[in-house]
Parts: C-alpha cells; sequence; structure tokens
C-alpha cells in the first residue's frame, strides 16, 4: 500500500508534469485524426502593410519562369546592391529595354525561388543579366549571397541560355570586382552562352561612365541576337505615373518607415534591415578639442529590442536629408510639399509597384526616400533635359548626358569637378523646370549608413556606440557641403529628458576578435578606424578582469594632433597602465614639421611585427582603403620578406595566406 508521508513535495511536481505531458499527446494524437478545418498549404502569411502601399520586390504571385512566359517577357535582369547603384542600374536597363522594344523584369534575387534558375532556359531566346556588386573582402551583397551560394552548389544546365555580367566594385579594395568575376565565370562553368564580355565599373573612378560604356556595347549585341534595329528610339520613356490623393486617412500614409507602414510607432520585432529598431540616443557629445571639426560620439539604447551584436559588427543608421534642401527643391519645382500622392509602375507586371513606400507626400519622400544630395547622373540629366525651355541649356545638357568625349569631359567639370547635386544643377539651368515626379522616378534611394561599432556587449549590452566624424567640405565655388547622415545626427538635440530616436539595425561582420583569448593581436586604425578597436579593447579588458589568461594587444593609431582630435585618449592611456593594452603606438602627423602617420610607426616595429605574425598573431585593419590600407599591406609584405627571409612572391603569398586563414581581416573604406 503507497505511503502518502513518503511522497514529497517535488514528487507530487513530477507527477503531476507526466500527467500534463501524457494528456498533451494524448489530445495532440486525436487532433491529428480530426480533419483540418483549415488547409493551411493555402495560407499566406503577409506583411502587415497594404501590398499597394509598398515597393514590394517579390513574385509571389506566379514563379519567375511562368511569369516570363505569361507576360512575353525574354529579358531577366538579377541585381545584387548594398547601397542602391546596382538596383538603379539594373531598372535603369529594364527601362532602356522598351526604347528597343524589348520587354525586360527585374528580380530581386532574394525575393524568388533560386530552384527557377536552372529552368531559365525553358524561355526562348531569353537573356539573363546579372548586376552585381562585390561587397567588404570580396564578399556578395546581402540580398544576393543565397543566389552566390546557390550558384557555387548547383550543377544544373544551362545550355541556350544567353548571359552577361556586370559588376560593381572599387578599385581601391584588394578583392576588386570578386563577385561579377565569378558570376561570369561560373555561369559559362553551367553551359551558358556568354552574349557579351563582362563589365566591370570602378566606383573609385567613375562607375557611372563605365556601366554608361558597357550598356554602349550590350545592345549592339543584344540587337544583332534579336535580329532587331540597333538605332535607340529617342523618346522619353516614363516608369511609373503620378497620382495625386487628396482623401487618405493620415494613418495610411508613409511618414517614413522603410517597409511596413506605422512600423515606427508600431515597433516590432525581429528587427533588420526591412524593419528597423527605433533606438534612442542616450548619450551624444563632440570628441574634438579646440577645432572646429567635429567627431560624434553617439550612444544607442537597444534595451528593449532584442538586438544582439558582437565587437567589430557594423550598426547602419537610415538617415534624413536636410529640411533646406529639400524645401529649396519644392520652391524651385514650384511643388506643394505637403501633397499626398502614389507613383504606380506603368508595367503591370513588374515586381516593384512602387519606387518607394506609397502613398507618401513630397516632403516625406525627398526627406526619407530619395537620395536628393548625390550627383545627377547621365540618365537624369539625360531624360531632365527635355524640360529646359533655353536651347543653349539644353543643348549643354543632352552634350553631358552623350558618351562623346566632348561630353564626358562636360560631365566631369560640370558635375564631378564642381560637385553639382540636384539643387545646384537646376539653380545654374534656370530655365530647366521638369515635374517632381519624373525627378523623383530618376533619383535614387536614400540608403542607410554603415557605421563600425565603437563597443563591446560584454560591457555594454543595452546600448551601441558609434564614432563619426562629420562631414563638412568647400567646393571649388565656395559651397559648403554636408554629410547626410553625419550633420543630421549632430543636429539632434539631446538631454537628459530629450531622447531623440533615430532608425538603426545591426549587420553582422567578419572582423571577430580570435576564439582563443591567448592569441596576440595587432590593430591598425588611424582616425575613426580607432572604432571598433574601442570593442576589442572593452572586451579584452572584461575578460582579463574576470581573471582569464589575454594575449598581447598592440595598437597603431594616429590622428592629426594630440591636443584636438586624440580620440578616447584617457581610456587608451588607462588600457595601457593596466595592461590591457600591452603597447600603445600614436602617430600624430601634424605635431611636427615632418608628417608621421602609422604606417611609419608600423614599419619601425618591423622585428616585433613578425613575431607576433610568427607565433600566430592575427592584425586587424579599419579605416582608409585607397592609401592607408594598401601601405600597410605593402609593409606586411616587406616585413615578411626581410624579418621572415622570404623572397618576394613567397611573402606576398604568405600575407595572401593570413587574409584567407582570418589572421590578417579589414575593415575598411574609401
Amino acid at each position: 500500500m503507497l505511503n502518502l508521508n513518503m511522497i514529497g513535495y517535488t514528487d507530487f511536481l513530477m507527477i503531476g508534469g507526466i500527467s500534463a505531458i501524457a494528456l498533451y499527446l494524448w489530445i495532440s494524437s486525436k487532433s491529428k485524426q480530426q480533419p483540418t478545418m483549415v488547409d493551411l498549404k493555402k495560407l499566406k502569411v503577409l506583411p502587415s502593410n497594404i501590398e499597394d502601399n509598398v515597393s514590394a520586390n517579390s513574385i509571389s504571385e506566379k514563379g519567375l519562369i511562368e511569369k516570363m512566359k505569361a507576360s512575353g517577357k525574354t529579358i531577366v535582369i538579377f541585381f545584387g546592391s548594398q547601397t542602391g547603384t546596382g538596383e538603379e542600374f539594373a531598372q535603369r536597363l529594364s527601362k532602356n529595354c522598351r526604347l528597343y522594344g524589348l520587354k525586360a523584369l527585374v528580380v530581386d534575387p532574394e525575393e524568388i525561388d533560386l530552384e527557377e534558375l536552372s529552368r531559365l532556359n525553358e524561355i526562348p531566346n531569353a537573356i539573363a543579366v546579372f548586376i552585381m556588386a562585390t561587397y567588404g573582402e570580396g564578399d556578395p551583397t546581402d540580398n544576393a549571397q543565397e543566389l552566390f551560394d546557390y550558384l557555387q552548389q548547383g550543377d544544373w544546365d544551362l545550355k541556350g541560355l544567353k548571359y552577361g555580367v556586370f559588376g560593381l566594385g572599387n578599385k581601391t579594395y584588394e578583392h576588386y570586382n570578386e563577385v561579377g568575376k565569378y558570376f561570369d565565370k561560373r555561369l559559362e562553368e553551367l553551359n551558358g552562352s556568354r552574349l557579351i564580355e563582362l563589365g566591370l565599373g570602378d566606383d573609385d573612378a567613375n562607375i557611372e561612365e563605365d556601366f554608361v560604356t558597357w550598356m554602349d556595347k550590350f545592345w549592339p549585341v543584344v540587337c544583332d541576337f534579336y535580329g532587331i534595329s540597333a538605332s535607340e528610339q529617342d523618346i522619353s520613356m516614363r516608369q511609373y505615373k503620378l497620382m495625386n490623393l487628396d482623401d487618405v486617412p493620415v494613418e495610411k500614409v508613409f511618414k517614413g518607415e522603410v517597409y511596413r507602414l506605422n512600423s515606427y510607432v508600431k515597433q516590432k520585432p525581429p528587427f533588420d534591415s526591412k524593419n528597423p529598431f527605433m533606438a534612442p540616443i542616450s548619450v551624444k557629445y563632440n570628441l574634438f578639442k579646440g577645432t572646429d571639426r567635429k567627431c560624434l560620439h553617439i550612444e544607442l539604447d537597444i534595451s528593449d529590442s532584442r538586438l544582439r551584436y558582437e565587437a567589430g559588427d557594423h550598426v547602419a543608421i537610415y538617415p534624413a536629408n536636410d529640411p533646406t534642401i529639400v524645401n529649396r527643391i519644392g520652391q524651385l519645382l514650384d511643388v506643394d510639399l505637403d501633397q499626398t500622392f502614389s507613383l504606380i509602375n506603368i508595367d503591370e507586371d513588374a515586381s516593384k509597384k512602387h519606387p518607394f513606400p506609397c502613398p507618401t507626400t513630397f516632403r516625406t519622400a525627398l526627406t526619407f526616400y530619395l537620395d536628393i544630395t548625390s550627383l545627377p547622373t547621365t540618365q537624369l540629366i539625360k531624360e531632365l533635359a527635355q524640360y529646359a525651355t533655353d536651347e543653349s541649356e539644353k543643348k549643354s545638357l543632352q552634350l553631358m548626358a552623350s558618351a562623346s568625349e566632348e561630353g564626358k569631359a562636360l560631365y566631369n567639370s560640370f558635375i564631378r569637378d564642381e560637385h553639382t547635386d540636384l539643387v545646384n544643377l537646376l539653380e545654374k539651368m534656370s530655365s530647366l523646370k521638369p515635374p517632381v515626379d519624373h525627378v523623383m522616378e530618376l533619383l535614387p534611394r536614400l540608403q542607410a549608413r554603415y557605421y563600425s561599432i565603437s563597443s563591446s556587449p560584454k560591457v555594454h549590452p543595452n546600448t551601441i556606440h558609434v564614432t563619426c566624424t562629420v562631414i563638412e567640405y568647400e567646393t571649388k565655388d565656395g559651397r559648403l557641403c554636408k554629410g547626410v547622415t553625419t550633420n543630421w545626427l549632430l543636429n539632434k538635440p539631446v538631454g537628459e529628458q530629450l531622447k531623440p530616436k533615430v532608425p538603426i539595425f545591426v549587420r553582422k561582420s567578419q572582423f571577430r576578435l580570435p576564439f582563443k583569448f591567448q592569441t596576440s593581436i595587432i590593430m591598425i586604425g588611424p582616425g575613426t578606424g580607432l572604432a571598433p578597436f574601442r570593442g576589442f579593447l572593452q572586451e579584452r579588458d572584461y575578460y582579463r578582469k574576470e581573471g582569464r589568461m589575454v594575449g598581447k594587444s598592440i595598437l597603431y593609431y594616429g590622428c592629426r594632433r594630440k591636443a584636438e582630435d586624440y580620440l578616447y585618449q584617457e581610456e587608451l592611456e588607462q588600457y595601457e597602465t593596466n595592461g590591457t593594452l600591452t603597447k600603445l603606438n600614436v602617430a600624430f602627423s601634424r605635431d611636427q614639421a615632418e608628417k608621421v602617420y602609422v604606417t611609419h610607426l608600423l614599419r619601425k616595429d618591423a622585428g616585433m611585427v613578425w613575431n607576433i605574425v610568427k607565433e600566430g598573431g592575427h592584425i586587424y585593419v579599419c579605416g582608409d582603403a585607397k592609401n592607408m590600407a594598401r601601405d600597410v599591406h605593402d609593409i606586411l609584405v616587406d616585413i615578411c620578406e626581410k624579418e621572415g627571409g622570404m623572397g618576394r612572391t613567397q611573402a606576398v603569398q604568405y600575407v595572401k595566406d593570413l587574409g584567407q586563414k582570418s589572421r590578417y581581416v579589414l575593415d575598411v573604406w574609401s
């Protein structure tokens, strides 16, 4: 007989838990035998906005192949874009197809079933164009990552498919246009037939000119393939039609949200590029002293977001344009900026229904959705030239938009050298009065700006720190140009009771501390290149205080003057004092007659650098890609050659191998 006195409280809990599980399993098994009232396979989860209100890049109603067959489209243009340029080029190419009487479909590879790629040769006379940007250290863009992986793994046969590739890259980076080159080579390996030679755009020079030059080669080949006239129709082709709206409830109007209507008010995790978190700025101050230049230290509160980050990650911030510039555009184009409207794609089969979230107001579009300060493209100038009523101005605009050498020279001098943005163009060409909807159709989207996070979650789990120099410079004619995001952040008042919010998301990075704490590291980061290393040092200091064995940490940092722009001086010196920082090397370039840079200090320490590398240490470089990072690379090769006793070719390969083993990692920009 059971003695109840022998059963304790824990036993009752165990018996109750087992009984509950048994009951759940019995009910579940019964429910599986019952017919389901709703066919779950037919349910579709829609974004919490209205489809017509979003520029959705989805081909969900029909598959890619079915959609092309049904619409009679024979050209499909895939884009991989991180900053919007690749997408803008894809849309431009599609628009130009119509000038030749051809139909094209622009596709974000992130939005399709990749299995359909192997069926592209089912479309008679199909041409697939891949406009692919290379990002970071030879990586595909976020939206092209799955397509890149799929190409690597796929072994399907693309026989009969004609293809062309245009890559977007920057020659200041070691892995120049690596993704574009890979796509071109891999498609050939899969039996695709290259219709046109690979085009490579260099953002360090003139990527716009590179793309136009490639298109000049592209069209004769395509027209020959289809047996049509190679002469482009000289007419303006609009992609979107304007619809002014007067009776839209305010809650149905986009106010700057990236994707989901009212998402900045009704926040729902998880947060990402399409659903950014509205992070309060809890702290903001200027790090520079005794100079008109400014460098901001900003702390973003993420305590209510469930966002997670690691030291070395990037935070993306969606900015807003200067309201003064927005108002000036309104004046120049005689627009009621508070009018609500929608721009609707005239191609009913297009996957992109709107160029940006609609409906919205002209003020909102020009403030949050469009890049109004970038240099006008030749395509924009070409399409707007028709609206100039002064013949001499019209001819100048048409010449600038042409592919002739004279036109390129005029574009470079008038637009690039003088940094002529949209407002300046409209002011200089006073007879140019284009309709605002055509202007908005041609302007690129305003993109998020990425910053290396300057904190560690081990020390600051609820805040993300940003260190950014406020961009301001004068043009040749004395105009003051300002960076969009840094000046927007600068002008946000922050106080004890005032915590303005900004839309952010976190992007993971490969810029990571070694897995083993005892591995030594060399960090090279002049200026705001110090940002991720501040996070690294916070983390190493945290583990050192926990009693962990932490390897050597050596920093090479540089700025102009010790008294003006020495970032986080007290922190760095404290880390050196307490042993977290083994050696602090600082180059002040303008505190003496002869300029001294971090590269000079690095070269002087050749023996020590080699010993760290030889012992398995890691090297990190953050900052300017064009000069500093290249110089560091060359110095490392010299050190391996001289201190390591290698031949030049062997030393170059050795440094390359360090990179492939993630022991030589860069986070650089141009």
